[in-house]
């Protein structure tokens, strides 16, 4: 029997989830796809699970969508998802994406959806699709000139040009960039994310993802449904006894 499409392991409270086509350079097919978006579900519906890493098998994130398999009929997108099960939506809980080699066209697409970015020194990035006459419509259009300066995100989409980990680090697009493989990077700094309240890190990537469709009038009272049970939860009692008591708090997620 062959391997899935896409492989999960539970390593502590993150959940590494990673596509596994390497033959095909992480092509995304539909089974791929389908993949990504049951791990996320499964993210979002295990309290024990506080983060997700995304990553790619063999040393390359994603090379977009797989051609074979769009010659076939096969689509990369689902229905209320998008690219990948990933572009059109995105979980409560936050997700890091780990970048090797090439994160191109719905490759590039799917670290963007990602709220975290670490990356390999020798990785490379872009939104190819005018190359071959086509338009990068799972959200690189959309999203990277929310991401990085909307001329740099212009010049990207028009040339169809990769950049390099260090260039993307310069304009903020990535948040590490480290030698070698990047996963080990990115399980501590999910680690590291995975020790706060599981209720303060859904409302927070909450507000940091849906505050800029706010407006300056209504800012304060849309922040307010999102932080107030935050602030009345059982975790929060919790986070303020551990700090006086000197103690790691034991979250509960409620």
């Amino acid at each position: 029997m062959s391997e899935p499409e896409v492989l999960t392991e539970v390593d502590g409270n993150v959940l590494v989830v990673t596509i596994n086509r390497p033959d095909a350079k992480n092509a995304m097919n539909k089974a791929a796809a389908e993949g990504i978006s049951a791990a996320m579900d499964r993210l979002d519906a295990e309290p024990g699970l506080q983060v997700a890493i995304l990553t790619g098998a063999g040393g390359t994130f994603c090379s977009g969508m797989d051609l074979k398999g769009f010659l076939r009929g096969e689509s990369p997108s689902l229905p209320g998802r998008g690219f990948g099960g990933l572009s059109q939506w995105t979980p409560k809980k936050p997700i890091i994406a780990a970048v090797d080699g090439y994160a191109l066209a719905g490759g590039m697409e799917l670290a963007l959806s990602c709220d975290l970015i670490v990356a390999s020194s020798a990785s490379k990035f872009g939104i190819p699709e005018a190359k071959r006459g086509l338009a990068a419509a799972a959200g690189g259009l959309i999203k990277l000139p929310r991401q990085i300066p909307p001329r740099i995100a212009m010049e990207l989409a028009l040339t169809g040009d990769f950049i390099d980990a260090a260039r993307a680090y310069e304009l903020g697009f990535i948040n590490r960039v480290v030698e070698g493989p990047s996963l080990p990077a990115a399980k501590e700094l999910a680690a590291r994310i995975a020790e706060n309240g599981p209720l303060a890190l859904a409302a927070s990537k909450a507000i940091v993802r849906d505050s800029h469709e706010w407006t300056e009038a209504d800012m304060w009272d849309k922040q307010q449904a999102y932080i107030t049970p935050v602030f009345t939860s059982q975790d929060a009692r919790e986070g303020a006894a551990a700090f006086a008591e000197k103690r790691k708090p034991n979250w509960q997620g409620k």
